[in-house]
C-alpha cells in the first residue's frame, strides 16, 4: 500500500484548501472524501465572505490576510471561482429598534451602515417592506464555494496529491499523519477514537432554487443572526453532546436568501442542533417553514419550484476553528470547527500548512485543541 506524509480527511473547503496547501510546501498528499457527489456545507454555503466583520485583533488580521489570498486565488487555481463584491442587507424586523441593532455591529472593522425602510427598498426591490424596521447594509464578498473547493482539489491534483473516494476507519493507515477536515463529522470521527474534542455541528438546511430570470440584487439575512447565539447555548452542557439524539437547544430560522451568476438561489437556513450526525430530519416541515418564513421577508421566493437540503454545519465552543495536533493521538490532527469557513480557511490553511513544514506562526499555536 502506497504510504504518503499526511492524509486529509474530508474533501470540503477545508480539507480541499489544506490538501493544496500540504502539496504546495513539499509534502505528499492523500485526500480521502466519502462522497462521489459531495453533500457537505461547502456545497449549501451562500458563498458570503463576511471581510468586514473582524472584531478582535486575531479576526481583523485574518480578514485582511483573506482579502490577499482571494485576490489572487482564481489565478493561482487556474479556476473562475466567481469572486464579486455584493450588497449585503442585513435586515430588521419590524418590531425592533434599528438603533440597538446597528450598535451589535459596533466593534467591526467596517461597521454596516443603517438604512431606513425606503432606502432598503431600494436597494433591494424585492423585499417586502412592511417585513422591516429597517436594514443594515456593507459591501460583502462572494464566491461560489463549491467550485472554489473543486478548484482546490484539480490544483492539487495538478501539483501530484492524490484523491480517493473514501471513508476514514480511523485505522487505515495511510500515512504517519492525518489531519481531520470532516466538517460536522469531525466530532464522530474523534469520538470513534475514544477522543472527546470541544468541536460541534448543526444540522443544517436550506432550499435550492434553480436559474429564475430576475435578480436579487443582494445577499440578504437577518441582522439578528441566532445562528450564533444557537451555537453557544447549546455548547454550555458538554455532556449532553456524549450521548446521540439529545436536542440541547430548540431549533431556529435564519430567513436569507442569494443568488448566484447562473441565476440559481440558495434560500435559508433552519439550523438544528441534535446531537446525532445521522438524525433524520422531516424534509416536508422543513420546507414548509423555510418557505413561510421567506415569504414574509421577500414573497417571490417562496413558492419557487426548488429542492431541500440538509447538511452538517462544524463549530466550536469559542467561535474560533480548532487547529492543531490532538495530545492524546500521535499523528493526528485537526482543522475543523470554522464558524466563518470561506473567510477564514484560506489563511489559515496556508498558514497550517507552513507551521506543519516548520515555519514559526504566532496565530496557529492561539488556535490548538
Amino acid at each position: 500500500m502506497k504510504t504518503y506524509d499526511w492524509t486529509v480527511v474530508g474533501g470540503g473547503i477545508t480539507g480541499a484548501a489544506l490538501a493544496y496547501e500540504l502539496v504546495k510546501v513539499g509534502f505528499s498528499v492523500l485526500l480521502l472524501e466519502k462522497d462521489a457527489v459531495v453533500q457537505n456545507a461547502t456545497r449549501y454555503s451562500y458563498g458570503g465572505l463576511a471581510y468586514w466583520s473582524g472584531s478582535t485583533e486575531l479576526t481583523r488580521q485574518l480578514c485582511q490576510e483573506a482579502i490577499a489570498r482571494y485576490n489572487i486565488l482564481s489565478q493561482e487555481l487556474d479556476t473562475d471561482i466567481e469572486l464579486r463584491e455584493l450588497d449585503l442587507l442585513l435586515t430588521i424586523p419590524a418590531d425592533s429598534d434599528p438603533e440597538a441593532t446597528a450598535r451589535l455591529y459596533a466593534q467591526c472593522v467596517v461597521p454596516p451602515r443603517l438604512l431606513s425602510v425606503s432606502e432598503a427598498c431600494e436597494l433591494e426591490p424585492l423585499i417586502n417592506k412592511g417585513a422591516i424596521a429597517g436594514a443594515l447594509t456593507v459591501k460583502h464578498g462572494h464566491i461560489h464555494p463549491q467550485k472554489t473547493a473543486q478548484a482546490y482539489i484539480q490544483a492539487f491534483l495538478r501539483a501530484g496529491g492524490e484523491l480517493q473516494i473514501s471513508e476514514w476507519d480511523g485505522t487505515t493507515t495511510h500515512s504517519d499523519n492525518v489531519v481531520i477536515c470532516a466538517g460536522g463529522l469531525s466530532r464522530q470521527l474523534l469520538k470513534s477514537l475514544g477522543i472527546f474534542l470541544k468541536v460541534y455541528f448543526t444540522h443544517a438546511e436550506i432550499i435550492e432554487i434553480s436559474p429564475v430570470d430576475w435578480r436579487l440584487n443582494t445577499l440578504v439575512m437577518p441582522a439578528n443572526l441566532q445562528r450564533f447565539q444557537l451555537e453557544t447555548a447549546s455548547t454550555k452542557v458538554d455532556e449532553l453532546w456524549d450521548e446521540p439524539g439529545n436536542q440541547p437547544v430548540l431549533p431556529i430560522l435564519d430567513a436569507g436568501a442569494v443568488q448566484f451568476l447562473d441565476g440559481s438561489l440558495r434560500v435559508g437556513q433552519i439550523s438544528r442542533v441534535i446531537t446525532d450526525p445521522y438524525a433524520v430530519i422531516n424534509p416536508e416541515e422543513s420546507e414548509n417553514w423555510l418557505r413561510q418564513s421567506i415569504s414574509q421577508v421577500l414573497p417571490t421566493l417562496g413558492n419557487l419550484p426548488g429542492s431541500w437540503h440538509h447538511c452538517l454545519v462544524a463549530f466550536s465552543s469559542n467561535s474560533l476553528p480548532i487547529i492543531g495536533a490532538i495530545p492524546e493521538l500521535a499523528g493526528v490532527y485537526i482543522f475543523s470547527g470554522f464558524s466563518n469557513p470561506l473567510v477564514f480557511v484560506p489563511p489559515l490553511a496556508k498558514r497550517f500548512a507552513q507551521f506543519l513544514a516548520g515555519k514559526e506562526d504566532e496565530i496557529i499555536p492561539q488556535l490548538s485543541p
